[in-house]
């Protein structure tokens, strides 16, 4: 199979999906990874333009750690994702019909909002984007993709109770390469410290993976809710 993983910022990915996305590429599966924001304003000091550059080199790094194809950068910078914006919907749809994937993992669930607004708005231009692929008329470079996508929802960072778990991956095996990818990120542990306040960025996402194993008695785990929007579902499991 094809899988489209669609994330906001460099290391969003690497957080809450990478265990999984590891075991999709073992078994076979051709893995592409994208972002729609280039983290531009990921650092108290670096300036906007050069942080994209080492942000993006860092995501490359930390996708071919697990076995992934490719990553490829959408480019918009931070703070300036618009779903309201065609022009920026045509490059999210590209991507997508690039990739030609039979599944997508990405931000969002039914009615949530994330901590972070490019997050939300990153999951609604990645659902609005899997549609309009499937549209004829709607122009971009790569030919139309001819299935809308079905679509799996990343658990966001933290408890989140109003978050409806339909999937657990056990990422037991994966861990360690998850943890290897999320360490490319150099450029993100002095400012994530600093700007919530948690020099144990490492710690923390092991712990998440506990916590999910806990709850489908595994070591470690990743969790996701599936897209039950008409036609978007499928009568397979897709996820490994």
């Amino acid at each position: 199979m094809r899988v489209l993983a669609m994330g906001c910022h460099p290391d969003d990915l690497e957080i809450l999906c990478y265990g999984t996305l590891a075991k999709l590429a073992k078994r076979g599966d051709d893995v592409i990874i994208s972002t729609i924001a280039n983290g531009s304003m990921g650092d108290m000091v670096i300036p906007p333009k050069e942080l994209a550059k080492i942000r993006h080199r860092e995501a490359t790094a930390a996708a071919k750690v697990i076995g992934a194809q490719e990553y490829i950068g959408v480019g918009i910078d931070d703070l300036a994702l618009n779903p309201e914006d065609d022009e920026q919907i045509r490059r999210v749809t590209e991507v997508i019909r690039y990739a030609r994937p039979d599944f997508i993992i990405c931000h969002g669930a039914d009615g949530y909002l994330d901590y972070h607004s490019d997050h939300n708005y990153a999951a609604e231009m990645t659902f609005t984007a899997s549609f309009n692929a499937t549209i004829p008329h709607y122009e971009t470079k790569s030919p139309v993709h001819p299935v809308i996508a079905p679509l799996y929802y990343m658990h966001p960072t933290g408890p989140r109770p109003d978050f409806y778990i339909t999937d657990y991956v056990d990422i037991t095996d994966t861990l360690e390469l998850k943890l290897e990818a999320f360490a490319c990120h150099k450029s993100q542990f002095s400012w994530l410290g600093e700007h919530i306040g948690d020099s144990s960025l490492l710690d923390d996402v092991r712990d998440q993976a506990r916590v999910h194993g806990k709850s489908c008695r595994c070591q470690y785990a990743e969790a996701f809710q599936r897209c039950t929007q008409a036609y978007r579902m499928t009568a397979n499991r897709l996820l490994p």
